[in-house]
């Protein structure tokens, strides 16, 4: 049976490292509080003017068609996960295929926060597995540093700016995505949200006043809600697909709180030393965090290692992908 088999990844990460030192000089904050709370040290923001979530996505799109040799006329489709958007419209897939050279075929964004790229992936893959598309490429790509409030400490410690992405292709030997789960649950709007800047509270003064255009979290709220259905979307895709722990090469989790990820991977029973972790040096990117994850770990993947991807976001969504790595 067809699959859809990712067949390359490409990252890109901004140079500018906003690091925990440089944040306790903008807010009553300290590395130790940081550190032992997220697990993260510092984070890249992308500086300059004009400059949006597609100039990251471009970069590592363009990095992973050099990569595998794929010409730009021989992508069939491209989706872009992100949440920061560079306009309201066109859509941020539209200016990456511009800025690469991808012509006349479809592209467009798929908005689900931070599971935005186990979303994407999910949607990339039927594509192939109809046998519709031969290729394509799935990019999360985030600037959460456009809608972080630099004086609240308990959001602007958490994020930062980056793009990811994979080429999906077609297998028949049983490589490639093998199962995947995406949930949600829109009563959790309130607990994270970017208020304003929609059609409900178009820009303003008001909404401007009030900070409707940053990032809002409870915080405690979307910690209890993420360690549970992250935990319980990838205990449940491993049991659909008959996997106990020892079983998985790797945890692919959201890098969104080192906390999180630890009760993830408890709950699926995968030891720490199977668990990609980069969230101490980028941050929260948002949809870029998994495909990051795949390219700063895709020296170690074997073919035919088991990977579980798993993703909380706002909405709240949430979602488990079982890859079978192809090469």
């Amino acid at each position: 049976m067809m699959k859809a088999a990712i067949t390359g990844v490409h990252g890109y990460v901004p140079d500018y490292v906003l690091t925990n030192a440089e944040l306790e000089q903008m807010v009553d904050t300290n590395d130790e509080w940081i550190t032992s709370r997220t697990g993260i040290k510092e984070r890249r923001i992308l500086k300059g003017e004009g400059m949006g979530s597609s100039h990251m996505g471009a970069k590592a799109v363009a990095g992973l068609l050099e990569k595998t040799g794929t010409k730009p006329e021989e992508v069939d489709l491209l989706i872009c996960a992100t949440t920061t958007p560079d306009y309201v419209f066109p859509c941020t897939a539209n200016l990456i295929c511009d800025m690469v050279g991808i012509r006349n075929v479809g592209s467009f964004d798929i908005q689900a926060a931070c599971s935005g790229f186990v979303y994407a992936l999910t949607i990339g893959t039927q594509f192939i597995e109809t046998g519709k598309y031969r290729r394509v490429i799935v990019v999360g790509a985030d600037k959460m540093s456009a809608i972080t409030d630099y004086t609240d400490r308990t959001t602007c410690v958490l994020f930062g700016d980056g793009a990811g992405a994979v080429l999906l292709e077609p297998n028949e030997d049983g490589y490639g995505v093998l199962d995947s789960l995406i949930k949600s649950d829109g009563s959790g709007q309130n607990h994270l949200i970017q208020k304003g800047g929609g059609s409900r509270y178009p820009p303003s003064h008001e909404t401007v006043d009030n900070g409707w255009h940053y990032v809002y979290q409870d915080g405690p709220s979307v910690f209890k809600f993420a360690v549970k259905n992250m935990a319980d979307v990838s205990a449940e895709i491993m049991e659909r697909n008959g996997l106990k722990g020892e079983d998985v090469a790797w945890l692919v989790p959201h890098q969104a709180n080192k906390r999180i990820i630890d009760a993830t991977a408890n709950r699926m029973g995968v030891s720490f030393d199977k668990v990609m972790l980069n969230i101490y040096k980028y941050g929260n990117t948002t949809a870029a965090t998994i495909p990051l994850c795949l390219f700063d770990y895709e020296s170690k993947l074997n073919k035919g290692d088991n990977l579980v991807l798993a993703a909380f976001g706002g909405g709240f969504t949430w979602g488990s992908v079982y890859v079978k790595w192809a090469y």
